[in-house]
């Protein structure tokens, strides 16, 4: 399995869990796509580093080749699926906290 097809894979099974599993439906409030753009920033950052001083290497032959801060795209997509994911559960949890009796 290429990188791609990895992320891929990653952001279609955070798409739904939170849409259909969890329910959390991060996806369709604003103000998860108004505070996003913070989060690809950094991550742009660490991922400029890491790439750009030989730390972390990619297999040419397993990812599209278009880069971002010296990064491949698909490390958007990853970083996508991982934040949705994390977010959701968190949503998730923290909702069922709230209607716990306690």
């Amino acid at each position: 399995m290429t990188y791609t097809a990895a992320a891929l894979l990653g952001v279609a099974g955070a798409v739904i869990v939170d849409i259909f599993v969890l329910r959390t439906r991060l996806l369709r409030r604003r103000v998860f796509w108004l505070t996003y753009p913070i989060i690809v920033f950094f991550q742009l950052i660490s991922n400029g580093i890491l790439t750009g001083r030989g730390i972390v290497r990619y297999d040419p032959d397993a990812i599209l080749g278009l880069r971002l801060a010296y990064a491949p795209v698909e490390d958007l997509l990853f970083g996508f699926a991982l934040v949705l994911f994390t977010l959701s559960l968190w949503s998730w949890w923290g909702a069922r906290d709230r209607s716990v009796p306690g």
